[in-house]
């Protein structure tokens, strides 16, 4: 084990490694159809692709209780 690895959150889940393929597999259907200007996303189970100019349209504020929770590690 490398511990930087460890540190940034273990071994990858069989959920983390099907996701990256699922999300990979959407890239390139989008890619293969000409889309651009949009990612992947996970909404609930569907990996769907969401438009960049509405996903960076507002930005989302980090809750300050999940900061102070998330600070314990991050010290």
């Amino acid at each position: 084990m490398i511990l930087g690895y460890l540190q940034r959150g273990g071994t990858p889940t069989a959920f983390d490694r099907m996701l990256g393929t699922r999300f990979g597999v959407k890239a390139a259907e989008l890619a293969l159809d000409g889309v651009s200007d949009t990612m992947v996303a996970l909404h609930g189970h569907e990996v769907v692709s969401v438009d960049l100019k509405r996903a960076c349209d507002q930005p989302r504020n980090l809750d300050p209780a999940i900061y102070e929770e998330a600070a314990w590690f991050l010290a």
